[in-house]
């Protein structure tokens, strides 16, 4: 199934529509699609370079909000809507175990990695920051930075090294955000080890 979905939405790139493609795949992958937006803005902001900005632009107040759509999910729907929704892509004990081991402020710092590296997945964290009652305004802000420093960091690479970049970047990506993701992860240790 997953491979299906993954190859349904490379083919959206193909398509006059695939900005508004990008935009629907960027927002629901935030709150319940499987298959990261990312797919979809590589090849886009290839077959166009002139465009990778306006892509990156796109996919971040696309992905910001449909992670508002996630936090209100968790808020107000979290058993009728929220649960059955990670139950069925097997995520809910994820989100049961973070629920029960995080405090505010890792939560916040989770969603700032789970936007630049889905780690944990954005749609988790989405869903448990609206369920843990994260202020509103923290989580569109620590959304909107997150994600925009992950699309346009994207944009960035691809403008500059083109076609010869996508295999490192699909095949190598989560890495290099993972590492960026522990690297931020040490700073905010380190900023609680000093204060």
């Amino acid at each position: 199934m997953l491979r299906r979905l993954y190859d349904w939405t490379m083919s959206l790139a193909a398509r006059k529509s695939a900005e508004v493609w990008l935009a629907v795949i960027a927002f629901v992958e935030s709150s319940v699609f499987l298959v990261p937006a990312d797919v979809l803005f590589l090849p886009l902001a290839l077959a166009r370079p002139e465009r990778a900005w306006r892509c990156a632009l796109i996919a971040s107040i696309a992905s910001v909000l449909g992670g508002v759509a996630g936090w209100y999910l968790g808020h107000y729907a979290f058993e009728t809507i929220a649960k059955p929704v990670l139950t069925f892509y097997g995520k809910y004990e994820a989100l049961e175990e973070l629920r029960a081991s995080v405090g505010y402020q890792t939560l916040v710092l989770m969603l700032v990695t789970s936007g630049l590296a889905h780690l944990p997945p954005i749609k988790v964290v989405t869903i448990l920051s609206g369920a843990a009652n994260i202020n509103l305004g923290v989580f569109i802000v620590a959304s909107a930075i997150a994600r925009s420093a992950r699309f346009y960091f994207l944009a960035w690479l691809l403008r500059r090294h083109g076609e010869s970049i996508r295999h490192f970047i699909e095949k190598r990506l989560a890495l290099i955000t993972g590492v960026g993701a522990a690297l931020l992860i040490l700073v905010y240790i380190a900023y609680r080890f000093i204060r």
